[in-house]
């Protein structure tokens, strides 16, 4: 069926999708021409994980769009739509932390990841490498300029004011100039020029020596070592300003090796590094991994990539300089890149190789206990409460042993009390309802938190479904730890220690690690509606026109006091905002 499927594929760009026995789609391409692509797979030997796949196709489908560009951005969206289990390198979740500098009379610096979402006039800088770099950067610009602290203005100056860390702007009318000598100064720092902060401090401390106040100069010297250590940054020989990324690669013609550059203000402010199994061509994948890569990062004015990259068609997707640098400088930036990549493969393949191995082992393993044809999707519930109240279910998904974040679900459940049966029975009956009516994918297994009662409640849902799907429970021993898969045959005992064990603690901890953090934004959100009640002005006609408004109350605690004006009197909506806001900053302490 294949072979004479692939006579009428045409010798034009578009993106094809390859599916499996049961018309999954476990892999999305794209090519300048789909015959010789799509002929490639089939007729030609390969190993790793290609080899994997092409076992698995059992058909094809193929769409011709007119050009290179179009075919790079369907083949993003087919991927994001369908997340195929081949396509691993689009499931990393890394986001980076950047540093705002807010657009507001009087600013605050803040910690964000979710870039994308920002307005185009956000001053964003960055990427950090991780949240503690960030986290140090802003700690330590606090302690430097008094800028704005809290999210709403108090009524009187609150502790950060009686520290230093604040001018009190709530009470006292700071000169205009002097916020934005403070704003300018922090920009030019943020963007690298680290003099503007340590000169400053020298001179304090100098001032303070001067004056006999030893302890302040002391304090002040520590500041600034903290300031040297924090940013040792590698100068690099390329002296525009300008903000540019550097990819380079390496591969062994089974495993591909990403890294990653980030050069901000002439100086290599971070890096990243990504090892992924190779399946397409080493071009091919390259390209569609930077053409992702931005769907978690800010673009930079410049990209510099390796020859084997199709610049032409990413300056094409980016609207920005993508460059292949032949020679000079830049080349020797992607060559120490590429060097980079190679190194990390070097490093970290005998890891890599053995952490696949054991999930494939185990996820094998796994399959012949239970005795099943198929074990490609695994499906996982678990239950939480708090006294019979807040009660919700979380259900993860592991996809050829690796977690399927996308697919992952959250039940708020109608039960309101200790009864896991009846939870059980409406979160796997909604689930499965879902999968009937939406010709969802049906997993080849579910595995339920609990023993042969929780079973018999899920196989009861499922077979008033029509549903015939594999069922398992969890049994744990009394240290809350895992040592038998239940069966409606009997128990089946895990070995400690054993690959098995290790996989199944893992979906295990990562089920139940879902579920909690679910039920913790449930509890905290039931908790903060219950301040409504203790709000004098507040009555019931009230709640019930705030609730029906804003859905929550933290949607209520996000509105402006004139907002809230629009519902309540002005004394009550200042007030609900104040304790909204103080019960946030408590919470967040905490």
């Amino acid at each position: 069926m294949v072979i004479d499927k692939l006579k009428l594929v045409p010798h034009k760009p578009g993106c094809y999708l390859m599916k499996n026995k049961d018309g999954v789609i476990i892999y999305v391409g794209k090519a300048k021409d789909l015959r010789n692509r799509l002929n490639s797979y089939f007729h030609s030997s390969h190993t790793g994980k290609t080899a994997r796949l092409v076992s698995e196709i059992a058909d094809f489908d193929y769409i011709v769009v007119s050009s290179e560009t179009e075919s790079l951005i369907l083949e993003i969206n087919l991927i994001k739509k369908h997340d195929p289990k081949y396509n691993i390198l689009l499931r990393d979740d890394k986001s980076y932390p950047y540093i705002e500098l807010t657009e507001e009379k009087v600013p605050r610096l803040l910690i964000v990841r979710n870039v994308h979402r920002k307005k185009k006039k956000t001053r964003l800088f960055g990427p950090y490498p991780n949240v503690y770099a960030a986290r140090k950067v802003v700690n330590l610009l606090n302690r430097l300029y008094p800028l704005r602290k809290c999210r709403t203005y108090q009524k009187r100056p609150c502790l950060y004011f009686h520290i230093g860390q604040c001018l009190g702007y709530c009470a006292n009318n700071v000169p205009k100039e002097k916020i934005e000598a403070m704003e300018k100064d922090i920009v030019s720092f943020l963007k690298g020029n680290n003099e503007i902060v340590t000169d400053k401090l020298k001179a304090e401390i100098k001032k303070e020596s001067e004056a006999l106040h030893f302890e302040k100069a002391l304090e002040l010297k520590n500041l600034l070592d903290d300031i040297n250590v924090i940013l040792v940054k590698q100068k690099i020989e390329v002296h525009d300003n300008i903000d540019r990324d550097i990819f380079g690669y390496y591969s062994d013609g089974n495993y591909l090796s990403v890294f990653v550059f980030f050069v901000r203000g002439s100086k290599i402010a971070g890096h990243h590094h990504q090892i992924i199994p190779l399946i397409d061509d080493e071009g091919e994948e390259l390209t569609r991994y930077i053409a992702k890569f931005y769907d978690k990062a800010l673009i930079p004015k410049e990209i510099l990539v390796p020859n084997i990259a199709d610049g032409e068609l990413l300056s094409d997707y980016f609207k920005v300089k993508v460059k292949i640098p032949e020679k000079g400088v830049k080349k020797k930036l992607v060559n120490m890149a590429s060097d980079n990549a190679k190194k990390q493969l070097e490093d970290e393949y005998e890891l890599v190789i053995k952490n696949e191995e054991k999930t494939v082992k185990a996820n094998e393993e796994l399959k012949e206990v239970l005795g099943l044809d198929k074990l490609d999707r695994i499906e996982l519930f678990d239950n939480a409460h708090l006294f019979g109240t807040y009660n919700v279910s979380g259900m993860v998904v592991f996809i050829d042993g690796s977690p399927a974040k996308n697919e992952y679900r959250k039940f708020k459940i109608s039960v309101d009390k200790n009864d896991d049966y009846g939870t059980m029975r409406e979160v796997i009956y909604r689930r499965y309802f879902r999968v009937l009516k939406d010709n969802l994918v049906r997993p080849d297994l579910i595995i339920v938190d609990g023993g042969i009662g929780q079973m018999n409640v899920a196989k009861e849902v499922l077979d008033s479904l029509g549903m015939n799907i594999n069922l398992v429970g969890l049994k744990k021993d009394d240290k809350h730890s895992t040592n038998a898969l239940v069966t409606f045959d009997g128990e089946i005992p895990v070995e400690k220690r054993s690959n098995l064990f290790h996989y199944l603690e893992r979906m295990q901890d990562e089920v139940h690690n879902f579920t909690i953090n679910y039920h913790k934004q449930i509890r905290s959100k039931g908790l903060y509606a219950s301040i409504l009640d203790d709000i004098p002005g507040i009555g019931k006609e009230r709640k019930k026109e705030l609730l029906k408004k804003y859905k929550t109350v933290e949607n209520m605690r996000k509105q402006s006091v004139e907002e809230l004006e629009s519902v309540l009197p002005s004394k009550v909506a200042r007030e609900l905002k104040d304790i909204l806001e103080n019960m946030k900053e408590e919470k967040e302490i905490k």
